[in-house]
C-alpha cells in the first residue's frame, strides 16, 4: 500500500455547514443522547453528495479529476467522474490520485459494499481504488489493487470487511493510478455509492498471508502483524481480494502475560519465558494465520558503540546516522535461502536473518568512499547452539577496482547465544585492493550450521594509524605447479640460485619475515630494489606475472621484467592497498622485453612494501 502525502483541498461541493455552539448551561452525561450521523450512501450520483470534498495526493497531478458531462454510464445520467492519468515525465505530477471525504462522518454500518461503474479509454489496471482514507488516521481503509477496466462500462464491488465498524466514517473513496507502459489515459467512474447487496458470500480473512508462523523472541520486542487481507465471493461468482486496515481485525493473545496485541496489530512481548499465540477475527469470522511467540525472557542488547561519530560511517546502527542503504537483504535468487525477521526491542532496531546461508547488504546509491576508514565493525548474536567447527565469513565488495575481500571467523561453540563484537581491519580482507567504492557487505555461513543470527551496529570506522604490517598471510596460490615458474613463494619450488637482494646501490632494506608462518619479503624504505634470477628464464609460454603485495604508506610502486640489454618495462601497481592485493599482469604489458630470456625483476617507488607469491604462470 502506498503512503500518501496530501496537497491543499482543490475541489469541494459548494454547500456550507452551519455549526451552532452553545454555552451557559451544562447537562449531566446521562441526559445526552448517543451521537448519530447521516446514513447517506451516495458519493457521486449526478455530482458530489452533500458535504463531500476532494483532495489530490502529494506528487499527483492536482487537476487529474474533473466532472464530465459528456461521457456517462447511461442515457439518464448527466455527469460522471473523469480521471486523466498523465504520461510518464509529466511535469505536473507522476500519477493521478486523491481522496474524497466528508465534512461530517456518515454511518455506513447498514451497507456491505461500495459499488460503482467504470470504463477507460483503453484496457488498463488501476493501481488502487477503495475507501476509508479520511486524510486523518484512515482507520478503516479498504482497497483493491490492480482493478481491471476496459473500454466498456462494468460494475465493480468493494466489499466492506465489517460494516459494524463504519458508524462514523469520513473516507468515501480513494484512487491512485500511474501511466501504463509510460503512457497516460482516461478512465471514468459513475454511480459511486454504498449499497446493501446481501449477496456477498464466503468471507475469508487472513493475517500473515495466512501462514502459521513461530518466532523466538524477547521481552520488549515489538512486531506489527502484516499480510492482512480479506477475500469475498461476489455475485458474479469471482473471488475478490481486499487489502484491509488492521482496525477491521479483532486481535487476541492466548497469554497476555507473555505477549499483548493492540487494535493496530502491534504485538509486544511482555514477559517470559513462555509462549503466546496471536490470532484474529473479522466480524466474528476467524482469520487464517497466526503468530506463536516463544519468549525466552529479557533481551541482551548489543554493546552500545562509543566511537566518535566523526570517525564512523554507519550502515546499520541506532547509535549513529546511517548512510543511504539500498537494502539489508537482497533476496538474491535462486540460491539464497536467507529470510529477514527484523525486530525492535526497547527502541533498538535489530537485523534478524533466518534460514541463513548467505545474505547481502547493499549501499550502492551512492557507494561509500572508505579510504580513510581502517576497520569494519559488526555485532552478531547466534541464538542456536553451535558445533565446534562453525565458521562465519564476511565479504566486503568494492564496485570500483577494489574487488572483493573476505574474512572468515571461526565461532567457538562457547560463543553462541551471546553477542560477538567483530572489529576487522580492512587489511585482513584478502583480495580487497582498495575501498574507495564500497557497495556491499555479505555474510556467509561457511560451515552450513548457523541457521540464524542477529546483527547490530554495522559500521566502518577510523581507528587512527593503520597497521604498519599485515597481520594475515597473503592468499595461498591455487594455480597448478606444472604451469608456474616461481621466483618467491612458499607454495612452489623457486628458481635455484636467485638473489633476492643484489647490491645495485639501492637504499632499500630487504628482510624476510614470517606472517602466520608464511615467509614474506619486506622492502623497507623502498627507492628501488632488484631480484637477480639464478638463471635466465624462458617465460614466453607464460601468460601472466603474478604477485601479492601489501602496503600502508606507499604512494608509488612499479614492477619491471628485465631481459639482456638491459631491456625493461614498468607496470604501475595501485597503492596504498586495503589489505593484500593479488594481481595477474598480462605478459604483453612488458613489451618489448625478450620473454625468452628474462634475467631480472625490479621494483621502484617509495614506502614499505610486503611481497609474496611472485611467479610467472600460464
Amino acid at each position: 500500500m502506498k503512503k500518501y502525502n496530501f496537497t491543499l483541498l482543490i475541489k469541494s461541493l459548494p454547500f456550507g455547514m452551519l455549526f451552532l455552539f452553545l454555552a451557559a448551561c451544562q447537562r449531566d452525561n446521562e441526559d445526552l443522547s448517543p451521537v448519530t450521523y447521516p446514513t447517506n450512501p451516495e458519493v457521486f450520483i449526478e455530482g458530489f453528495s452533500p458535504g463531500l470534498n476532494y483532495a489530490a495526493f502529494g506528487g499527483s497531478v492536482p487537476t487529474a479529476f474533473d466532472v464530465d458531462t459528456e461521457v456517462t454510464y447511461n442515457a439518464t445520467s448527466q455527469t460522471s467522474m473523469r480521471f486523466e492519468v498523465p504520461d510518464a515525465g509529466d511535469p505536473r505530477g507522476a500519477y493521478a490520485g486523491g481522496a474524497y471525504f466528508t465534512d461530517v462522518p456518515r454511518d455506513l454500518s447498514g451497507y456491505d459494499a461500495l459499488t460503482f461503474w467504470a470504463k477507460a479509454s483503453q484496457p488498463a489496471n488501476i493501481d488502487v481504488v477503495g475507501f476509508g482514507n479520511d486524510l486523518g488516521a484512515s482507520k478503516y481503509q479498504a482497497t483493491i489493487s490492480g482493478l481491471p477496466v476496459t473500454t466498456n462500462w462494468q460494475k465493480f464491488i468493494i466489499p466492506i470487511p465489517d460494516p459494524s465498524k463504519l458508524t462514523a466514517e469520513r473516507g468515501m473513496f480513494l484512487y491512485s493510478e500511474g501511466p501504463e507502459n509510460g503512457r497516460g489515459y482516461t478512465f471514468w467512474v459513475d454511480e459511486l455509492k454504498f449499497e446493501k447487496l446481501g449477496t456477498i458470500a464466503h468471507p475469508q480473512h487472513a493475517i500473515l498471508n495466512g501462514e502459521e508462523q513461530t518466532e523466538t523472541s524477547f521481552v520488549g520486542v515489538t512486531k506489527t502483524i502484516g499480510g492482512l487481507s480479506s477475500t469475498y465471493n461476489l455475485p458474479s461468482g469471482i473471488n475478490q481480494s481486499v487489502n484491509i486496515a488492521p482496525a477491521y481485525f479483532e486481535f487476541a493473545s492466548s497469554d497476555p502475560s507473555i505477549a499483548t496485541v493492540n487494535e493496530s496489530g502491534l504485538v509486544t512481548v511482555a514477559g517470559g519465558p513462555g509462549s503466546a499465540k496471536i490470532t484474529a477475527t473479522v466480524g466474528g469470522v476467524t482469520a487464517k494465520g497466526s503468530l506463536t511467540l516463544l519468549s525466552v525472557g529479557d533481551f541482551q542488547a548489543a554493546p552500545v558503540p562509543s566511537r566518535d561519530a566523526a570517525n564512523v560511517i554507519s550502515i546499520f546502527s541506532d547509535a549513529y546516522t546511517n548512510v543511504p542503504v539500498n537494502y539489508y537483504n537482497g533476496y538474491w535468487a535462486p540460491f539464497q535461502t536467507t529470510q529477514s525477521a527484523d525486530f525492535t526491542v526497547n527502541g533498538d532496531d535489530i537485523l534478524h536473518y533466518t534460514n541463513f546461508n548467505f545474505v547481502g547488504i547493499e549501499f550502492s546509491s551512492p557507494v561509500i568512499n572508505a579510504s580513510s576508514m581502517t576497520h569494519l565493525h559488526v555485532d552478531i548474536y547466534i541464538p542456536n547452539a553451535l558445533p565446534a567447527a562453525a565458521q562465519f565469513k564476511i565479504e566486503v565488495v568494492d564496485f570500483g577496482t577494489g574487488g572483493t575481500g573476505s574474512f572468515t571467523r571461526a565461532i567457538p561453540a562457547a560463543q553462541s547465544q551471546q553477542w560477538i563484537s567483530l572489529d576487522i581491519p580492512f587489511t585482513n580482507f584478502a583480495g580487497l585492493s582498495n575501498r574507495s567504492n564500497l557497495a556491499q557487505i555479505i555474510f556467509v555461513d561457511v560451515s552450513e550450521n548457523i541457521s540464524s543470527f542477529f546483527a547490530d551496529n554495522v559500521y566502518l570506522y577510523n581507528n587512527g594509524t593503520p597497521p604498519a604490517a599485515p597481520t594475515t598471510a597473503a592468499p595461498t596460490p591455487t594455480h597448478p605447479a606444472g604451469g608456474v615458474i616461481a621466483v618467491f613463494s612458499d607454495a612452489y619450488s623457486t628458481i635455484a640460485g636467485t638473489d633476492l637482494n643484489p647490491n645495485w646501490g639501492q637504499a632499500t632494506v630487504v628482510t624476510q619475515t614470517p606472517i602466520q608462518g608464511n615467509n614474506t619479503l619486506k622492502y623497507a624504505g623502498l627507492n628501488y630494489q632488484g631480484i637477480q634470477l639464478g638463471s635466465p628464464q624462458n617465460v614466453s609460454a607464460m601468460n601472466f606475472l603474478h604477485l601479492d603485495f601489501w602496503t600502508a604508506n606507499s604512494t608509488s610502486l612499479n614492477v619491471y621484467i628485465i631481459s639482456p640489454g638491459p631491456v625493461e618495462t614498468p607496470f604501475t601497481l595501485t597503492v596504498p592497498t586495503a589489505g593484500w592485493s593479488s594481481i595477474d599482469i598480462p605478459m604483453s604489458a612488458f613489451a618489448p622485453v625478450n620473454l625468452g630470456e628474462v634475467i631480472q625483476l625490479k621494483f621502484d617507488g617509495n614506502g614499505d612494501i610486503f611481497l609474496d607469491n611472485i611467479y610467472f604462470r600460464n
